[in-house]
């Protein structure tokens, strides 16, 4: 996935957004199989186990386990087509969700090649906060950046200055 680009500006503003709310002494479940940036967790000394895999629409099993303190779903309710679900299954008591948010100025992704690589949802930052407050989490705090590329013409340019990711922590409510 990341061959010819690495998301560096992503994984170093998530990165301090973690490390700003989670200390690295608690245990994280992190939605997917491991990818770079759960390596990128470990190696900043947090004890994160990933899930194997299973299609969280129909299977979310690894949620029921309420042995971990934290959740995290970067780049991951995109993918779903059930978010709700899986939100009200979590059982920690916080949880780190990022998203790519919706450009109007470009279409919902979509690999041609994998199916596990498309967006059902293209969020905008109102409809996850929403999701959040119906499925029993206050948002503690949230962030939103951009992401310029290095390339020519009307798209990259409106990149510069359109937010497309957000990132929220969030606690359950009692």
């Amino acid at each position: 996935m990341y061959e010819n680009t690495y998301p560096d500006k992503r994984f170093r503003l998530t990165l301090a957004f973690l490390k700003k709310h989670a200390s690295a002494d608690g245990k994280i479940l992190d939605l997917g199989v491991e990818n770079p940036f759960s390596k990128i967790m470990k190696s900043e000394g947090f004890n994160v186990m990933n899930t194997t895999g299973e299609d969280l629409d129909n299977d979310q099993s690894a949620l029921q386990n309420s042995d971990y303190d934290i959740v995290t779903a970067f780049e991951i309710f995109e993918h779903l087509l059930n978010p709700y679900t899986v939100l009200e299954q979590i059982k920690s008591e916080k949880l780190f969700i990022s998203i790519p948010m919706r450009l109007w100025f470009s279409p919902a992704y979509r690999s041609k090649t994998d199916p596990w690589d498309r967006h059902y949802h293209e969020f905008e930052d109102w409809q996850l906060d929403w999701l959040l407050e119906k499925t029993g989490w206050k948002i503690i705090d949230r962030q939103r950046w951009t992401n310029p590329v290095k390339k020519f013409g009307i798209r990259p340019l409106l990149r510069r200055f359109t937010n497309r990711y957000y990132i929220v922590y969030a606690e359950r409510v009692q």
